[in-house]
């Protein structure tokens, strides 16, 4: 028996409720309706819509967006986590991001996700063996989205990078899953160190505006960082670490602060 397109929307909640939202964008706003068919409506698979999506961005003369998709499906129906990552990193940008009224939002528009998915390909790639293919994208996703990823990072998924303007991360970074971080932030070395150099952000860790952590340093589960501090020692779960350099306080520790987004800091030592 056929199984049909709504069948499978079914069994995948955050696609049904991506294409529900974008067949009412497409009634409501008719101008756009040809893009969010092509985009969206037309096809099966929310990973079938992001490889398309994706790879008419980040197409190009060198490689056209046709070649880019065939590497983007490729990549997805060989490791079916990314797919996971998605829709996890979907749903954490819907519920962190007070502007973020939909997943189609995130899905069509947010330029932190579509760096972070194209991340995902680049990643992959560089696990099998085309390191210059990975370079390449990391190269477009630099131009288009101002995120700089090297492709050898270790990123979990429930990720969620706010605005994402002028984010870099180093090769040897890691940052594990239900991370959030805002527009500005380096997770960068400290010079010309070989081998292990970049940080290890654990689990649920809020990195704030302009924030840098730099060195081969661990920045523990459920800590933050504020805005503008510069990290250069390791933060112990639960803290916050603010000023530059950065010093701890407020390690009574909180539940959730990837979750929460609360950046207000009272700093009784400033």
């Amino acid at each position: 028996m056929a199984v049909t397109r709504e069948k499978v929307a079914t069994c995948d909640p955050i696609w049904s409720a991506l294409r529900e939202q974008a067949e009412e964008l497409a009634v409501r706003e008719p101008a756009l309706a040809s893009f969010v068919h092509a985009t969206v409506l037309k096809h099966d698979r929310l990973e079938n819509a992001l490889s398309y999506h994706l790879a008419k961005k980040l197409g190009s003369e060198d490689l056209s967006p046709m070649m880019t998709r065939e590497i983007f499906d490729e990549a997805m129906a060989a490791e079916p986590e990314i797919g996971v990552a998605v829709r996890a990193d979907l749903s954490a940008v819907f519920e962190r991001d007070p502007a973020c009224r939909a997943y189609l939002d995130a899905f069509l528009f947010y330029k932190g996700f579509h760096a972070i998915q194209s991340y995902r390909i680049a990643h992959w790639l560089w696990h099998h063996n085309r390191q210059h293919m990975a370079r390449f994208f990391q190269s477009r996703i630099s131009e288009l989205f101002d995120v700089d990823i090297h492709p050898a990072a270790k990123i979990g998924k429930g990720i969620m990078i706010d605005h994402a303007t002028g984010v870099v991360i180093g090769e040897t970074a890691a940052v594990e899953d239900d991370v959030s971080m805002l527009h500005g932030v380096t997770l960068g070395g400290t010079g010309k160190e070989d081998g292990d150099r970049h940080p290890k952000i654990r689990r649920g860790v809020l990195i704030s505006v302009g924030a840098s952590v730099l060195g081969n340093i661990e920045v523990g589960e459920y800590s933050r960082v504020g805005a503008g501090s510069v990290v250069l020692k390791p933060v112990p779960p639960g803290c916050t670490a603010v000023g530059v350099p950065a010093h701890l306080t407020n390690c009574a520790g909180a539940d959730r602060p990837s979750q929460e987004m609360n950046q207000f800091i009272d700093d009784p030592s400033g």
